[in-house]
């Protein structure tokens, strides 16, 4: 079996990988472009680790049986490369639970204790202790968080937020379902679905949105997310609500939210993704005293290919083995 890495590995991950099939020939490169993706599998492979798929993979990798993605989504190859292909995919969700969580919670309360507002104080040379901005700092515990998708990474932010003393409340796209079928490490999450007080369906988004105080979405980019907050779901949060959005852009009317914000009609948000990256220069957010905002880096850890080719090496046991992969994509759903 041939493998190709399309990221440079450490030994620790080779070992991994190797571990998991002791036979295999194994190769590796530091691909920047889809240009030298394309050019790296020229030979053909059996399995490609990869974050990104050239348009001509098909044909370029002659044999290929499977493709492991780097990612947690899979629009960006669903939509293109692999469109109409039966090339089975499978993601990296899961390995992203622990630092997209705890930057959804770091996000929350750096919001609900005006950190956001102290830094920028700090830059002023400003001493802000008055008594109106002692009055608006907050507490997290005995607050409400609606988790809006709940896979991997909204399973790990429940379980921290009822750490934190938050109810919970869930999204998902079949509440009936409960159990997370994905990889994850052991002791993250909620494997069982057991955490949250309530779950809603897709229909219900305007409930679950007018009895939060914090909103976390998590949600993939697919036909039937785009937009999924839009002006009528927005207006629906409560006055104060303070949104987190670390799943795609696009899911959320941006114009929309960035009116809200502008007239306070909600209290905040932390982004971390938006409808076109990087963020325009001109857009209004960048100067909103009430947003938090970073260039898509909530996934970011010194230990993301540890956690990947851990996933990987899972994968390619049951793939040797001709069982299930964890994390297999449907290109009917999106994800």
């Amino acid at each position: 079996m041939k493998i190709i890495s399309t990221v440079a590995l450490q030994p620790a991950h080779r070992a991994a990988i190797t571990s998991a099939a002791p036979s295999v020939d194994l190769a590796d490169r530091q691909c920047r472009t889809v240009e030298e993706v394309s050019e790296f599998v020229s030979g053909g492979c059996d399995v490609l680790l990869t974050f990104r798929v050239p348009n001509d993979i098909a044909t370029r990798a002659r044999g290929l049986k499977w493709i492991q993605l780097l990612s947690a989504g899979a629009d960006h190859v669903l939509g293109g490369p692999l469109k109409g292909s039966a090339i089975p995919i499978t993601t990296a969700s899961g390995i992203h639970a622990t630092p997209i969580a705890e930057y959804t919670l770091a996000s929350m309360l750096a919001y609900a204790h005006r950190i956001h507002l102290a830094i920028r104080a700090q830059l002023r040379r400003e001493w802000l202790r008055s008594g109106a901005f002692m009055a608006s700092v907050d507490e997290i515990r005995g607050q409400t968080i609606g988790v809006i998708g709940y896979g991997s990474i909204g399973r790990e932010t429940a379980r921290l937020a009822a750490a934190f003393g938050m109810t919970v409340l869930a999204l998902k796209r079949n509440p009936a379902e409960r159990v997370d079928p994905g990889w994850s490490p052991a002791g993250l999450g909620d494997p069982e679905g057991r955490i949250p007080a309530r779950f809603f369906g897709p229909d219900e988004r305007e409930g679950i949105l007018r009895d939060s105080d914090y909103v976390s979405v998590t949600l993939p980019l697919t036909d039937h997310t785009r937009k999924f907050i839009g002006e009528r779901e927005i207006a629906a949060m409560k006055l104060g609500a303070y949104l987190v959005n670390i799943g795609r852009g696009e899911v959320i009317d941006e114009r929309a939210m960035a009116a809200a914000l502008t007239a306070q009609k909600i209290g905040g948000a932390g982004l971390d993704v938006f409808e076109h990256e990087p963020l325009e220069a001109s857009s209004p957010l960048w100067n909103l005293e009430n947003v938090i905002l970073t260039p898509h880096i909530s996934g970011a850890n010194r230990g993301y290919m540890d956690k990947a080719c851990q996933l990987f090496a899972d994968n390619l046991r049951r793939f040797a083995g001709n069982r299930p992969l964890l994390n297999l994509v449907d290109p009917s759903l999106g994800y």
